[in-house]
């Protein structure tokens, strides 16, 4: 009877070659690569808590390839992210978040004084971050610039 250490040994090596034949890349964990595990396992989230991410596997690679198609187009003009101020990326990456966020703080600032007693602080602040990172480059290294969008593989 074969140990379980080569069980386990023979069930990876399966794995990881059925992974290179779809295409898929290991990891090598390098810092700032868009398609690394930070940017990936970022993603994980919502992919999976989506009503329609499918509980069992896809019937075809093109079918996969369709549903993240739909998701990529979601996550970028229809997802409003916490990171971003409840925008949404194609927003941000346009530059129209400033205007929204500001339109949204003259709002609130209204909304509180009409109605002082809802607020037992200041409104919430609705300044854009200046960038936002996963892994920040140094100084040296960081150019301004649109944040690139989710695109589908």
């Amino acid at each position: 009877m074969p140990s379980r250490r080569l069980f386990e040994e023979l069930r990876g090596a399966t794995l990881e070659s059925r992974l290179e034949e779809l295409g898929v890349l290991r990891s090598f964990s390098r810092p700032r690569v868009s398609n690394d595990n930070p940017y990936s396992e970022s993603l994980f989230r919502p992919v999976k808590y989506r009503p329609d991410y499918s509980r069992k596997p896809f019937a075809s690679k093109d079918q996969a390839c369709q549903w993240v198609a739909a998701f990529v187009d979601w996550y970028n003009h229809q997802h409003r992210s916490s990171w971003i101020k409840f925008e949404m990326p194609i927003q941000r990456h346009n530059g129209d978040a400033i205007e929204v966020c500001r339109q949204r703080a003259v709002v609130y600032e209204e909304a509180r004084q009409h109605h002082p007693r809802r607020w037992s602080r200041s409104t919430r602040c609705w300044c854009q971050p200046a960038e936002v990172w996963i892994n920040q480059l140094p100084d040296e290294l960081n150019e301004p610039g649109p944040l690139p969008l989710v695109q589908a593989a």
